[in-house]
């Protein structure tokens, strides 16, 4: 393990590995790459990206607690570097770290919508949302050049297949022709993560995703635009963004989301001790409360992985974290509805045949 303060990176530390020798990969290096050259700065880790063809693009999930039980993941490792990032443990499955290896080495599926057409083509599938970005970010960067995301959704529309967005980046207003089509037909819903508005924070916790100003704006624009938009403040992290719920709260509802909801910070396997690296970099004066309290939240562990509780938290913290935002919704009149979408409007993409007629 070495350790590395990365400007513009989100992990401290990387592990070594070596059970997997992947090919050479192709570089992508974003405007912070080359910002960081100008007048002789020492060269950055650059973002590398490997193309992945897989044989199936679309996930199946049967765990309990979460809303939908099938995902699409355009790309493996996300360059916003979010520390928290419960998709880190991932990049191990690649003999990859999940510390700096998750946020610089990626990988992108561009053969993604065409498996996505042939899996809704499939005689006897039924439709059920969709969710694109419960894993890593569908609108990161390298979005801008790949437009995987975009050929996805651009299918999802054609066959009227509901879909539900999440994602911590404005770059989901250069869709808002697709979402908003769907969303007439109640066919779509997107979820704009905001955890801090406070720049420093921001800095550091999420070091390449858009600002919070532009995450804002993103949720006014597509509420504007007639998409059900909430504001997912995941995850809270104690004694560091928890004292800003009531503030998060009131500028989501002034943006213009119709509900939002929140995850207490997790950290499962490997984000554990990456996370423990970043606090003794950054907040070291309040390391030790911070995962006092994390502890609290998750039966006396760095983390829950047990079904409802992994979500929610457990204990007074948890609690009192729930009753702030609860109280805070009512008072901004957010959650007064169920956002639903229909399923009943599938049909099946046109085959070879279908098409000359």
């Amino acid at each position: 393990m070495f350790s590395s303060k990365t400007k513009g990176r989100g992990a401290t530390i990387n592990t070594p590995s070596g059970r997997f020798k992947l090919p050479g990969r192709e570089v992508d290096g974003d405007w912070l790459d080359a910002r960081e050259t100008i007048d002789g700065a020492p060269a950055p880790v650059r973002t590398q990206v490997t193309i992945e063809r897989p044989k199936t693009i679309l996930s199946r999930n049967r765990s309990p607690d979460v809303p939908f039980d099938r995902s699409i993941n355009a790309y493996r490792g996300c360059e916003h570097g979010c520390i928290y990032c419960f998709a880190r443990p991932t990049h191990a499955f690649h003999d990859l770290s999940p510390g700096l290896d998750f946020e610089t080495k990626l990988f992108a599926k561009p053969e993604a919508p065409e498996l996505l057409r042939a899996a809704l083509s499939k005689p006897g599938y039924r439709a059920s949302p969709i969710a694109m970005g419960t894993n890593t970010d569908p609108y990161q960067p390298i979005e801008q050049r790949y437009r995987i995301t975009r050929d996805c959704i651009a299918i999802l529309a054609e066959t009227r297949h509901p879909l539900t967005v999440t994602t911590k980046s404005d770059r989901v207003v250069r869709d808002i022709d697709l979402l908003a089509d769907m969303a007439k037909d109640g066919l779509a819903a997107v979820a704009i993560s905001v955890t801090s508005l406070d720049p420093k924070v921001h800095r550091t916790l999420e070091p390449r995703a858009p600002s919070a100003r532009k995450r804002l704006a993103a949720i006014t624009a597509l509420s504007e635009a007639g998409i059900p938009t909430y504001a997912s403040m995941s995850p809270v992290v104690p004694a560091i963004t928890d004292h800003e719920i009531e503030r998060l709260v009131e500028a989501a509802a002034e943006a213009g989301a119709r509900a939002a909801f929140f995850i207490p910070l997790r950290l499962p396997h490997e984000i554990a001790p990456l996370f423990r690296a970043w606090l003794d970099e950054y907040y070291p004066d309040r390391a030790g409360k911070v995962m006092s309290i994390v502890r609290s939240i998750r039966n006396g562990r760095d983390n829950d992985p047990n079904f409802f509780t992994r979500m929610r938290g457990y204990g007074p913290w948890a609690e009192l974290i729930r009753t702030r935002f609860a109280k805070a919704c009512r008072k901004h009149g957010l959650n007064q509805e169920r956002i639903a979408l229909r399923s009943d409007l599938f049909r099946p993409p046109a085959g070879p045949q279908g098409e000359l007629f």
